[in-house]
């Protein structure tokens, strides 16, 4: 009988992405079979060994493996603790049908960077309210994966795109409390996605999701010290719940909303410094 497996799937709210698939499998093999999208895999202990378009494959070291559509492929462990792995099924969008010849002839990427970059976009999308943070992790990651797919060619160096920039900011600034997407904010300011995530955090030194985040912790400091409780101000900023409040709340401010709430007289107390603003 197999060994028991773990595996968790999950659809998330982010245009691209059709199915994340997290999963560790001991003795599991995969028959030959295709999909209709995309798969993006990288294994994170073990390694995987499979066959695409009759020829064997494998995920050595820290490799991202990247296999097309419609191409059939198998995949069963490599060594005898079997493999884990993260998998996102990415749409057709994302990859246009003339990269699938350069995938089926090199699928297996040596590229630290753009594995980095895959990891932290399963760490996005794996946290409910972080969607802008994911669509710009994905267009970032969608870019390298072209750069690796496309002969490299000879362009003009880019504008600065400092308008661009500005213009989503002037964007994500009217929209703290309801948020944006990178889709919608791409056609609001006639921009392609990778150009506004570069543009932007080439002229404010910061993306624009960790940009609209640090301005809903801004408003919630406020709130906090007017006596709001963290689950209120949760939903009158626009986080998806406390626990994405609290997490944001820590990462920026250093304490949890909770605390920073309760210490908001001491910079009444003689010798007490009122919180620190970063």
């Amino acid at each position: 009988m197999p060994s028991p497996q773990e595996v968790s799937a999950w659809r998330p709210q982010v245009p691209g992405v059709v199915e994340v698939f997290h999963a560790h499998f001991t003795e599991h093999a995969y028959p030959m079979h295709v999909h209709d999208v995309w798969t993006l895999l990288i294994v994170d202990d073990g390694a995987v060994r499979y066959d695409l378009n009759r020829r064997e494959r494998g995920t050595p070291g820290d490799t991202v493996s990247l296999l097309p559509p419609q191409v059939p492929h198998n995949g069963s462990p490599a060594t005898a603790h079997g493999f884990r792995k993260r998998v996102l099924y990415l749409d057709a969008p994302l990859l246009d049908e003339s990269l699938i010849g350069p995938a089926v002839d090199d699928p297996d990427i040596a590229d630290p960077l753009l594995r980095r970059r895959i990891g932290q976009l399963h760490g996005a999308l794996g946290r409910r309210g972080d969607e802008l943070e994911a669509e710009s992790r994905l267009a970032l990651v969608g870019e390298r994966l072209r750069g690796h797919l496309r002969p490299r060619t000879p362009v003009s160096p880019p504008e600065p795109g400092r308008g661009v920039a500005h213009s989503l900011r002037e964007l994500l600034d009217e929209r703290v409390l309801d948020g944006v997407t990178l889709g919608e904010a791409a056609r609001e300011v006639q921009a392609h996605p990778t150009h506004l995530v570069r543009a932007f955090s080439a002229a404010f030194g910061i993306a624009p999701h960790q940009y609209l985040m640090a301005r809903k912790v801004e408003r919630a400091r406020r709130l906090l010290l007017d006596g709001r409780p963290p689950a209120d101000v949760a939903t009158a900023v626009g986080f998806y719940d406390q626990p994405h409040l609290n997490r944001h709340f820590k990462r920026i401010v250093g304490i949890p909303p909770g605390r920073y709430a309760a210490g908001k007289g001491a910079g009444k107390s003689a010798g007490a410094a009122a919180p620190t603003r970063r």
